[in-house]
């Protein structure tokens, strides 16, 4: 994809969408940029393990990730768009493997895979000093109450919401292209002061 084009290279490919629950999502509001690094990371890493799975996929998948931190309800709500393409490269890079199935990937495998690595990534922040807590949350700068407070979350269904866009993959696209293209098409030294540091 070159310059800030490239829509239509994107055509037939699939949205899953993270969801972190909601008690999490209350942390992240007072530790943004903490909480949703990993987001980004343990989303991908789900994505990218489960299609490396020969038992799955068996391919090198390519992601295009968008975090979104409000819901549609106006509510801090943070996730991740991803759009991936129906198939990937095999281990070589010498063919395209293609889904076989009418699902990409299992939502059910990757919600697992994703809930155990955004835990394990929390954990870790914590265990590292990274995580503020503030007003109700202040008891969780405990590591114990912070292993309590995860503990529940560990046995709780995380979701992963993947399927084919309703109106298609350019419906899709225009709507992640709201948030995004404007963004990557502003050189990083012109952007407004409140997105410096944006990649």
């Amino acid at each position: 994809m070159s310059g800030c084009g490239g829509a239509e290279e994107r055509e037939a490919e699939l949205l899953p969408v993270p969801y972190l629950p909601s008690a999490i999502g209350d942390i992240a509001y007072q530790n943004k940029r903490v909480i949703y690094e990993p987001l980004f990371k343990a989303s991908a890493e789900a994505m990218l393990t489960i299609a490396a799975d020969k038992r799955r996929l068996g391919a090198r998948i390519a992601i295009t990730s968008v975090l979104h931190t409000w819901g549609s309800a106006m509510t801090h709500h943070p996730h991740v768009h991803m759009i991936v393409p129906g198939g990937g490269l095999s281990a070589e890079a010498k063919r395209w493997i293609a889904a076989k199935s009418r699902f990409f990937l299992p939502a059910r495998v990757l919600s697992k895979l994703f809930r155990r690595l955004m835990l394990e990534k929390l954990a870790v922040s914590h265990k590292r000093g990274k995580l503020t807590f503030f007003g109700e949350h202040a008891p969780l700068a405990d590591p114990k109450a912070f292993a309590q407070f995860l503990k529940p979350l560990k046995r709780t269904r995380w979701f992963v919401y993947a399927k084919r866009s309703f109106a298609g993959p350019k419906a899709a696209l225009a709507y992640l292209s709201r948030y995004t293209i404007a963004l990557l098409c502003i050189p990083a030294d012109k952007r407004p002061h409140h997105l410096v540091g944006v990649p």
